[in-house]
């Protein structure tokens, strides 16, 4: 099955881009791409100039799913990484400490996934993956599955983490309102196969208040432009 075509775009550094539209546009297929996870049929990926070839060793992968590990305590699941690249002891143990304190999970270190919130699960999967600090950091609709008061605390504490590391984010989402709050760009896609139909410019100033940024006039501006293309798509969806 062709999953996306003629797909061109490029990212700069430290730039937050989010990619929408239909389901089953080949939005997660350009990620799996990116990561090196899908090598693609025709055309070429990559990352600094250099062809992607394999996993790069600079760029973290945020699933849609937690992915965190039931038998390992939260302390565990963070340290993962680090011990596949031999780094043990005293390192480890300052590494994932600033880890848990990042992510607001002090007291928790020694829970195991089954006690904690889904926020608090995805807490644990996204600073897995920044404490190895990635170049690139990719996003798979990490915050898809839970409620809208949680959501808007991580995309409170995605935003803060993004200012004070800013690496490249790739962030796949259905959700237009989550787009607009993190992103620097928005990528939308046609219905499958999918195709680039508009990549708009969010001129929304940071830092960003994520709940008052809803009542701006320039968020509402944004959202309606956006929603004018993208609803296209969706009705064409539905006329299948």
């Amino acid at each position: 099955m062709e999953a996306v075509s003629d797909v061109s775009f490029e990212i700069g550094d430290e730039e937050f881009v989010a990619i929408v539209g239909p389901s089953g546009c080949g939005k997660s297929t350009i990620l799996n791409m990116i990561a090196g996870l899908v090598e693609p049929s025709a055309g070429v990926i990559e990352i600094d100039g250099w062809p992607v070839t394999g996993v790069p060793a600079n760029v973290g992968y945020v699933f849609q799913k937690d992915t965190v590990f039931p038998w390992r305590t939260v302390r565990r699941n963070i340290a993962l990484g680090l011990e596949y690249r031999g780094i043990r002891g005293d390192a480890q143990e300052r590494r994932v400490a600033a880890a848990v304190s990042m992510a607001g999970l002090e007291g928790f270190e020694d829970a195991f996934p089954a006690t904690l919130s889904g926020g608090m699960r995805q807490r644990v999967a996204l600073v897995r993956t920044l404490i190895l600090e990635p170049q690139i950091l990719l996003m798979d609709e990490p915050f898809g599955a839970l409620d809208l008061h949680t959501k808007l605390d991580l995309h409170g504490e995605l935003l803060t983490l993004w200012g004070q590391r800013r690496q490249t984010v790739v962030f796949i989402t259905h959700d237009l309102s989550e787009a607009i709050t993190l992103a620097d760009r928005i990528v939308v896609m046609t219905r499958r196969p999918g195709r680039i139909k508009m990549i708009y410019d969010v001129k929304l100033t940071r830092p960003r208040d994520v709940i008052r940024l809803r009542e701006t006039d320039e968020y509402l501006r944004a959202y309606g432009e956006i929603w004018h293309v993208l609803g296209e798509e969706f009705a064409r969806e539905r006329a299948r």
